[in-house]
Formats: C-alpha cells, sequence, structure tokens
C-alpha cells in the first residue's frame, strides 16, 4: 500500500513538472470556475475572521502610512496616475473597514512635506485627487450618518488655494460630527508639528498664559494637529517598508507597529485584518 502511493506521488510529481501538466493547471486556475469559487471562498474566510476579531477588543486609533502607489502601477504596467487613483479607491474601502470593524479613529499619511520634490504634473494631479476626494467625502450622507468627522491635519498654507478651500469645505460640513474621527495628513511631517507645537507654546509662556512648571505631556499632546484623540494604538505600514517616515514621532511613543510586504492599492480586506488580527495577539501576550 506505501510502495502504491509512493509511486502515485512520483507520477504525479511528475505530471507536476511538465510542460503538459503546468499548462494543464495554469489553465484550471486562470479559469472562471476556480476564480469564482476561490473567490468565494476567500470572501468566507474573510467573514470569519472578522467575526472571531470582533470577539476582541479592536484597536480604537489606526494610523496609515500608505505606500507603493507608485511601485503597484509599475508592476502591473499602468500609468502612475492611475496607481493614485487606484490607492484613493483604496482608502475609501480601509474607510468602509474601519466603520464596520468599530475602530473610531482613523489617520492616514497621504503626502508629505518630501513629495512637494516630486515631479510637478505628479504633485498637480495628487492635488486634484485631494480636492476631488475631500467634496466627495462631505457631501456623501453616509458620513453623517456614521457620525464621521473629517480633519485634515499638516502644514495647510503650504498648500494649493483650491486644496486649502475643499480641506476647510470638509472640515466645516462635519465638524459637529463626534462618533467617528477621520484624520488625512497632508503636506504633513512629524518633526514639523513638534517643532510647531514648541513655538506655539514658547508664545503662550511669553505671553504668560502658560507657565514652565505647567508644560508636561498632556500639555504638549493638546499643541499637536491631533489634539483632543487619542494616540493611536496601531500603526500599519504597506509596500514591505520598515520605517516610520516622519509620521505621528510623538504620538506613537506606544503604538504597535505593522509592516505589510504589499503595495497600497492591493490592500485586502484580508490584509488589513491580518494587522488588526496581529495587534489583538500582541496585546493578549503583554497580558500573560
Amino acid at each position: 500500500m506505501v510502495l502504491a502511493s509512493s509511486k502515485i506521488d512520483e507520477l504525479g510529481m511528475r505530471f507536476v513538472d511538465s510542460r503538459f501538466g503546468t499548462r494543464v493547471i495554469n489553465a484550471v486556475y486562470r479559469g472562471r470556475l476556480f476564480q469564482a469559487i476561490f473567490s468565494r471562498l476567500q470572501r468566507a474566510r474573510t467573514r470569519r475572521m472578522l467575526l472571531r476579531i470582533k470577539q476582541s477588543p479592536v484597536p480604537q486609533h489606526i494610523a496609515i502610512i500608505m505606500d507603493g502607489n507608485r511601485r503597484f502601477a509599475r508592476k502591473v504596467g499602468i500609468d502612475t496616475r492611475e496607481g493614485h487613483r487606484m490607492g484613493r479607491d483604496k482608502l475609501e474601502q480601509v474607510v468602509d473597514w474601519c466603520l464596520e470593524l468599530g475602530v473610531n479613529v482613523l489617520t492616514v499619511y497621504a503626502f508629505s512635506t518630501e513629495n512637494f520634490k516630486r515631479a510637478s504634473k505628479e504633485v498637480d494631479y495628487l492635488m486634484g485627487l485631494f480636492v476631488e476626494n475631500f467634496y466627495k467625502m462631505a457631501d456623501d450622507p453616509r458620513v453623517d450618518e456614521k457620525g464621521v468627522r473629517v480633519r485634515v491635519i499638516g502644514q495647510l498654507s503650504l498648500l494649493p488655494e483650491r486644496v486649502r478651500e475643499a480641506a476647510e469645505y470638509a472640515m466645516k460640513k462635519t465638524e459637529n460630527n463626534k462618533t467617528h474621527f477621520y484624520n488625512i495628513a497632508i503636506a504633513y511631517g512629524g518633526r514639523e508639528e513638534i517643532i510647531n507645537a514648541v513655538r506655539r507654546i514658547a508664545a503662550d509662556v511669553k505671553d504668560e498664559r502658560l507657565s514652565p512648571q505647567e508644560i508636561d505631556e498632556e500639555t504638549i499632546s493638546r499643541y499637536l494637529y491631533t489634539k483632543g484623540l487619542p494616540d493611536p494604538d496601531l500603526i500599519l505600514r504597506t509596500s514591505g517598508e520598515e520605517r516610520v517616515s516622519n509620521f505621528l514621532l510623538w504620538q506613537m511613543a506606544y503604538s504597535e507597529l505593522y509592516f505589510a510586504d504589499i503595495y497600497w492599492p492591493a490592500l485586502a480586506k484580508r490584509d488589513f485584518l491580518k494587522a488588526v488580527e496581529s495587534y489583538q495577539q500582541r496585546k493578549r501576550n503583554y497580558g500573560k
């Protein structure tokens, strides 16, 4: 019986390694029936994963470094602008995933101060996407239904007027929403944020609105862009890079870090849930 099984294994390996076997396997894998079955199985596994994760406390504040739009575009052979647009669409999905999971605060790194050094055509295109997205989000009835407040953080004075107007429109339109908070970091740098906070604190000390003895961690947090919000529980970065790139340097002191080896536009719901599950497992281990 063992000999027969071994013979079958050998024949099977020969078939897999043969040119004909490879063509057959590829044909099956690419077939519509196989793809439909595989897709259904993946959705079922993702639903089970979501239910399992919701049985334990989820991070209340997730921050994301959305990295890899351009590299994804090059990999699949599309224009860089299309890669950025797909990244924008992915962000809309992630907002929905956070709401479904019960995450109260989402902060995303959309455009750093260093990004202004990119080609002017690319920067202009990204600015157009921001304008489009701010108006779209502000006027989306689901935003008010879910109580989502939009906040744009960063050096807004560096942005073109059309982007500032769109950002201000979104913030004003959603300012009374108090259930969920969606922060978009544009023209943002973590060091610049801290420098700006120090300058404002120094000015208040000089004007005697604040004494040096009053300055502590809580005081500094009140002068940051994220004032009034909890620090991130989980920081997720896509694209496989393992660095924080000047993002929320003060706020991330005790955050869990998760690096996903996948480009941002290709991030699947299951990939996102893996990051949350990793956070939960770490927190449980700390409690032991």
